[in-house]
């Protein structure tokens, strides 16, 4: 389970159980989390709590285009450099209250104080947003899997907390399978939407097109790791001559 919330430990959520008894992760898994993919370009990420793990995410956030303030009286050097340089704003203060949620689209805490988590959730929770205290599952109303990214492609990967460890290792597994090849298809398959879309009239016949490229003879993905591009563009141009309307004489 999570590294804050296992039997044993002293409590850290809003159940105030004194010493951890997992009342908060015993449903973990059987939860069915909505996966979604969320758009951050001009959106306010705040991440509260200056350590190794705010870093961690400030990075995560900044990777994905997010403007991103952190809160927090002190800051590891690695933070410091990102507010000197302005990738990042940096209020020099702890949490004050849910005016600091103000035009903010999503909240990630890590900070060491049990009350100042739980009042970041609450206050969170009052407006409907998205809110993670960081390895404490009862108060996240999202969790963050581990991603595998290689161009436009992003793989998630969730054990719902059960096995961090596994989820790494599943991690380096699917980087190996799914190399640069496939985040290149990606791209060439996107360059060819814009003709599927002002040229096949439906969306059975879109999808008919697409799958003759990526499921074709010879396979894409092979001819790519041999460096084909050429054969790659010639299943394309195979495809639209056999996808393309008869025009009526």
């Amino acid at each position: 389970m999570p590294a804050a919330a296992y039997a044993g430990k002293e409590c850290v959520c809003q159940f105030k159980r004194g010493i951890c008894d997992q009342t908060c992760v015993r449903d973990m898994l059987e939860t069915p989390f909505y996966i979604a993919c969320l758009k951050l370009s001009g959106r306010r990420c705040l991440v509260i709590g200056g350590g190794e793990i705010g870093l961690e995410k400030v990075e995560g956030l900044l990777a994905c285009g997010g403007d991103v303030t952190l809160m927090a009286p002190t800051a590891v050097p690695e933070l410091e450099a990102l507010a000197a340089e302005g990738s990042i704003a940096w209020e020099r203060r702890d949490y004050a209250g849910p005016e600091d949620l103000d035009a903010t689209f999503i909240v990630v805490a890590c900070t060491d104080d049990t009350d100042v988590n739980i009042g970041i959730y609450e206050d969170a929770e009052r407006r409907a947003m998205l809110v993670n205290v960081v390895d404490v599952p009862p108060l996240c109303n999202f969790i963050l899997p581990a991603i595998v990214r290689t161009g436009p492609l992003a793989v998630a990967i969730s054990t719902a907390g059960a096995s961090p460890a596994l989820a790494k290792r599943m991690k380096r597994e699917i980087s190996a399978l799914f190399g640069e090849e496939y985040a290149r298809l990606a791209v060439i398959l996107n360059d060819v939407r814009g003709w599927a879309k002002g040229t096949l009239p439906t969306y059975q016949d879109r999808k008919a097109f697409f799958e003759e490229i990526v499921n074709g003879e010879p396979d894409p993905i092979v001819l790519l790791r041999a460096g084909d591009e050429a054969g790659v563009a010639a299943l394309v141009e195979a495809a639209k001559a056999g996808h393309a309307p008869t025009a009526v004489a």
